[in-house]
Parts: structure tokens; sequence; C-alpha cells
């Protein structure tokens, strides 16, 4: 299984398109590892990834918000930091576990849960406020 990003998938300001972008290309490289039976090789790779690209791309949605006076950024932020306490303990549950098959699924899911919830969803809300206000 493969996860590309798709036009749909745009809400339309293209700095946050672009980061999203990354994200599907990281998560379909995994889903390629895993499909070849290189998923725990790739896994670690990925939660690096994720580790970094978390750090711009929430810090630059919030940023955002903030200049545009976004009134849901509060709960948008909040959001934010819950995934990053999901990664938190994704990375120590690697550290300590290593990367078996159940695992690899557990970050798959995850990830494509935010990939569909928070993109689809929360940031689409954005983009539409964002629209209102031009």
């Amino acid at each position: 299984m493969a996860i590309q990003w798709r036009d749909s998938y745009s809400i339309g300001i293209r700095e946050i398109d672009d980061e999203h972008k990354k994200l599907f290309e990281a998560i379909d490289k995994l889903f390629i590892a895993c499909s070849q039976g290189k998923g725990k090789q790739e896994v670690g790779n990925t939660l690096l990834f994720l580790e970094d690209y978390t750090k711009v791309h929430f810090s630059d949605e919030e940023k955002l918000h903030i200049k545009y006076n976004y009134p849901e950024r509060v709960y948008h932020k909040n959001v934010h930091d819950n995934f990053l306490k999901q990664l938190v303990a994704l990375k120590q549950q690697f550290e300590d576990e290593g990367a078996g098959v159940l695992f690899v699924s557990t970050v798959n899911k995850t990830v494509l849960d935010w990939l569909i919830q928070h993109i689809g969803n929360m940031d689409k809300a954005f983009a539409a406020y964002l629209n209102q206000q031009k």
C-alpha cells in the first residue's frame, strides 16, 4: 500500500502544502519499505524525520494561526502538542524495544490517522477561515 499526495489534500497555503507533501513522501517511503519486508530498518529513519519535521511544521502553522488571529489556534496547538507526546512515546518504545512488526504497524497507523484527520479536517478548517478573511 502506498500513500501519495493528491491535490484534494491541498489546503491552499503553499508553504503548508509543501510541508505536507514532505510528510507524505516520508510515510510513503515507510510503506514501501514495509511492503518489501524492510519496515523495521526504515521506521527509525521515519521517527527521526518526524521529530525534525514536526518542530518546523507545527511552528510554521502556529505562526500563521497567530498572524491571522485564528480563533481555534489554542485547540489546534493542543492537538499538535498531543501528537508530539505520541511521537515521544513512540520514540521511547523504539529505543526500549526496537522495531517489531506491531511497532511498525503502530507508527504507520498513528501517522496515517494524523494525515487523514489533521490535514483533512483541522488544516482545511484553518484554510477556510483564512479564505474568509480575505
